[in-house]
């Protein structure tokens, strides 16, 4: 039988193994748009339930299944973190009141797991996460026997996903093409083997630098972000050092200094005179750095910070700032939160009467708890929650239930995916119409947006007939990409000329962080001799990072 101990442990040692190997996971994403990638979202999922069971102690399976399906829930970041938090609400509820588990007990679980994560999404994709689970219940069901013990059913499991992965490319030709296995799929073989080494008898899968290390990340390696929550972070060099070396030699050349440092850790920064050698590292070994710095002459001015015990303090600073509940306001009809990164894009919504701005998006895919926390700091009952992103929304209904559950708000999420699709939508909201014809009309705003954009290649890929490299620019239309180019006014044009329509009007250009107004206007002359002269083009400042440009067409 498996103890609440054991099963803790397996939990820990499944986000140990998902967050071992999350780079892995993530250089398997075909779509060559940087984004929120599978293995980071789904690391730091699990890391939610991995953080709240090292320091908690749990006395049954059904106590230490719930409470890890309820940070998981919470920490849910992006679609396949929502997908496996979703798996693993349905096995706590299969391991409810049970003080141990048997075999029996894993394979019911793991069964409503998968009910529940395939009921949640509403067009299943096989060839998913999603297919990995359900064939992994399904031959664990028919393998069961009365005398199987939980390792070896667990066995069974790691067997069947494992295969099940293997026949993705199969089911999904994108990733035959691409000559890789589905992301998704891949994350939970690593937590179940991680899980599966626990059950084994042979202990916890460490992390980078054991269990206690692992403990110490789930703490420490954290920043926070705009909705005022902490957010983990990767700190394999957790010393900040810094020092002064007073040259013995003006013609020893410091550049095998700056090499031996990048080869102990990161974040190098080495810059010389006649006189000095500045030095900046973060590293496990400080020690090191200085005996290597000390042969190129004497030392001054040494700093040696523990950036753990630096994050450790600035997470218990904004946990004891955290405000509570914002209390409802009867006189108010409703309130607004929407996801969106860039200075620009976020003082667009604000304007457009946004109460509460979560900041994230393609390549930050905020968790279900941070926009839970920012719908209760909206001093309305009911609560529109626009995304602006398709890998969010998954995310945001889960905050929307779980605020349905305590009883704080009722949400409303509009499922806009992408920023202008969330623009028109708050364009359309009409404060002396009741709920039912606001979400009507806004979710028709939304979809009447023709929405693009244009960003760099984060990698090489043959993707849905086109052959793309590593850092051009990649123009989107809909969400699809479209083609890729060299210069960014031409392709800008573009993309704005595909998306017009008879009855097209406006065009609306947001130009990112990265892209100057110089640059911002080159464009803007670009795409005015490209379109009909009686469409009224818009040129403002988004502040987005990743994505040099937003277009609208409406």
């Amino acid at each position: 039988m498996i103890t609440a101990k054991q099963l803790s442990e397996a939990f820990i040692s499944g986000a140990n193994n998902i967050s071992n190997n999350r780079q892995k996971v993530d250089a398997l994403n075909v779509f060559p748009v940087p984004d929120g990638d599978t293995g980071t979202n789904m690391s730091m999922t699990m890391g939610a339930a991995r953080e709240d069971l090292l320091q908690n102690d749990y006395s049954t399976v059904g106590e230490v299944a719930g409470k890890a399906a309820s940070a998981l829930l919470r920490g849910a970041r992006g679609n396949s973190g929502v997908i496996t938090s979703l798996l693993f609400r349905g096995f706590s509820k299969g391991l409810k009141h049970k003080t141990e588990a048997g075999a029996a007990d894993l394979v019911e679980a793991l069964e409503i797991g998968v009910a529940a994560a395939y009921k949640a999404v509403m067009k299943p994709t096989e060839g998913t996460i999603l297919t990995v689970a359900r064939v992994a219940a399904e031959k664990s069901r028919a393998a069961l026997t009365d005398a199987m013990t939980p390792a070896e059913l667990w066995d069974l499991v790691v067997e069947a996903t494992e295969e099940a992965l293997k026949h993705t490319p199969e089911q999904l030709p994108i990733l035959k093409k691409a000559g890789v296995v589905d992301a998704g799929g891949q994350g939970l073989v690593y937590i179940f083997k991680g899980m599966q080494q626990v059950f084994a008898g042979q202990g916890m899968v460490a992390g980078a630098e054991g269990t206690e290390a692992a403990r110490e990340e789930s703490e420490a390696a954290t920043v926070v972000n705009a909705a005022g929550e902490v957010e983990e972070v990767d700190i394999n060099n957790p010393y900040c050092t810094e020092f002064l070396v007073m040259r013995d030699n003006p013609e020893h050349d410091p550049s095998g200094l700056r090499a031996y440092l990048e080869s102990i850790g990161d974040c190098v920064v080495v810059v010389d005179d006649e006189e000095i050698i500045k030095c900046h590292v973060h590293t496990a070994h400080p020690g090191l750095a200085l005996e290597k710095a000390a042969t190129y002459g004497m030392l001054t001015k040494l700093k040696i910070e523990n950036m753990i015990e630096q994050h450790k303090a600035q997470v218990a600073a904004v946990k004891q700032q955290k405000p509570a509940v914002v209390p409802v306001d009867e006189s108010l009809t409703a309130g607004f939160v929407a996801i969106a990164a860039g200075d620009g894009v976020q003082q667009l919504f604000t304007d457009l009467g946004v109460q509460q701005i979560v900041s994230g998006g393609q390549t930050m895919n905020p968790s279900t708890e941070d926009i839970l926390h920012a719908v209760e700091q909206v001093p309305a009952m009911d609560v529109y929650v626009l995304p602006n992103n398709k890998n969010i929304v998954m995310a945001a209904e889960q905050a929307a239930k779980l605020a349905r559950t305590n009883g704080s708000r009722r949400v409303h999420v509009v499922p806009t995916t992408t920023i202008p699709q969330g623009i028109s939508a708050m364009m359309a909201y009409d404060e002396n119409a009741d709920l039912k014809a606001n979400l009507e009309a806004m979710q028709a705003a939304a979809e009447q947006v023709q929405s693009g954009s244009v960003t760099f290649a984060a990698r090489d890929s043959d993707y849905d007939g086109h052959l793309i490299r590593e850092g051009e620019l990649l123009a989107l239309e809909n969400g699809r990409v479209a083609f890729t180019g060299t210069d960014l006014g031409s392709v800008v044009a573009k993309v704005a000329k595909d998306l017009l329509r008879e009855d097209s009007q406006f065009v609306t250009l947001l130009y990112g962080a990265e892209v100057t107004e110089e640059q911002a206007a080159a464009v803007e002359e670009s795409v005015r001799t490209l379109l009909p002269e009686e469409l009224e083009l818009t040129v403002a400042y988004g502040g987005q990072p990743v994505y040099y440009f937003l277009i609208s067409v409406e």
